[in-house]
């Protein structure tokens, strides 16, 4: 068949790619530890999914709103007020088949073709493809550990020229784990404001933050900055429910009301069961996370101390999702059987065939100089993975 020149230069996204090379290798019998996953091994809670059964029961299997349900709707304005202090009507919400294709309707009912949208690097993966297929421009913005990963009121400010629509800001961040304070907020809300351009903030971790960070919703800001904003979100990691595609934004009435709209045609509604489930985590699931949460604290400090006992290692310390990403470029010059290692895709192939460990190398990122480490994998397998890869690298010369 002929392919389009948009689907030519979109490949399979890096983490998913990732997580087939290792599916491949186990069905050959080999032994391979992946930190390459990005969503929690724990269940979904019991008495989420007990409503996800009792929404099938009930017969609650037809054609919702585009938008969503209208409980669904009214759980998440709820949320928002006890966690943001934001004050959001059902009308100015909607809910998408993931955070992922929340992002890809507000970009979709707002950026015009050739549009500019401003991306801080590293980045989640599908952040530039998306905006690329809604016509737009993506624009990156090139941060790095002296910053801890965050784009600063200087940068932002000379980016943006009179093509610019908006700011994709992520935090917590994938893959860095970086998350930004309220002081560092707002002064990206000035420059933001000033200019008169856009925000989709990313607040999928929002609740997986440690020693004491905070996250602060760039919307509960100012009035200024939340009609400015459409704030993305979705019960995919803290509540450990990836597989039921439930995500959400929530904007100003006119961006939300185009969102829908769009929706509306791209895929009717999101499940109506997964819909029922998500209502009963906003509302009844918060002990859950934060057990969760407390696995993830403890795993993240035997990261950083397995990364610590590889001298040549930098790393910005992740304050908040479940990702380290440190910095492995010193590796990249040496040589393993007279082999050298070249780059970040030489390297994960060297753990994955050495150590038996999958990384996810940071090109797809936007930062080819570091691989992403999630730990959302058990706490033997994190000592025993990290293990045998702290020992590889002792291995080139």
């Amino acid at each position: 068949m002929k392919k389009t020149a948009l689907s030519d230069k979109v490949s399979l996204s890096e983490t998913i790619a990732i997580d087939e090379r290792v599916r491949e290798l186990k069905a050959q019998g080999r032994e391979v530890i992946s930190f390459g996953a990005g969503q929690p091994d724990a269940p979904t809670p019991a008495s989420v999914g007990e409503a996800g059964i009792a929404a099938i029961r009930g017969g609650m299997t037809g054609y919702t709103s585009p938008a969503g349900t209208m409980e669904l709707r009214k759980a998440i304005c709820e949320k928002f007020q006890r966690d943001q202090g934001l004050d959001y009507e059902p009308g100015d919400i909607v809910v998408s088949a993931g955070a992922k294709q929340s992002i890809y309707m507000a970009l979709s009912a707002l950026v015009d073709p050739g549009e500019e949208v401003l991306i801080p690097s590293p980045y989640w993966v599908s952040y530039p493809t998306q905006v690329a297929v809604v016509g737009g421009v993506p624009k990156v913005i090139v941060t790095d550990e002296s910053t801890g990963f965050k784009v600063t009121p200087q940068q932002l400010r000379e980016a943006i020229t009179d093509r610019t629509s908006c700011l994709i800001l992520n935090s917590p961040s994938n893959p860095t784990g970086s998350v930004y304070t309220r002081s560092e907020l707002a002064a990206l809300a000035e420059v933001i404001v000033s200019s008169g351009i856009h925000v989709i903030t990313d607040e999928i971790y929002e609740r997986i933050v440690y020693d004491g960070a905070e996250h602060v919703s760039l919307a509960a800001l100012s009035p200024e900055m939340k009609e400015r904003t459409a704030v993305v979100n979705g019960v995919s990691k803290a509540y450990s429910m990836t597989g039921w595609r439930i995500g959400y934004f929530a904007a100003n009435r006119a961006w939300a009301q185009a969102a829908t709209a769009l929706q509306s045609h791209v895929c009717g509604n999101p499940c109506s069961i997964s819909q029922e489930a998500a209502t009963h985590a906003l509302r009844a699931a918060d002990p859950d996370v934060e057990r969760m949460v407390s696995v993830f604290a403890r795993r993240r400090m035997a990261v950083l101390k397995w990364l610590g006992q590889a001298p040549a290692i930098r790393l910005s310390p992740p304050a908040g999702a479940f990702y380290a990403f440190p910095d492995f470029s010193a590796y990249f010059h040496r040589s393993f059987g007279g082999e050298k290692i070249g780059d970040d895709l030489g390297l994960a192939r060297f753990f994955i065939d050495e150590a038996g460990v999958a990384l996810v190398p940071g090109r797809g990122f936007g930062a080819p100089n570091n691989l992403r480490i999630s730990y959302a994998v058990a706490d033997e397998q994190i000592d025993k993975g990290l293990a045998a890869m702290v020992e590889a690298l002792g291995k080139l010369e």
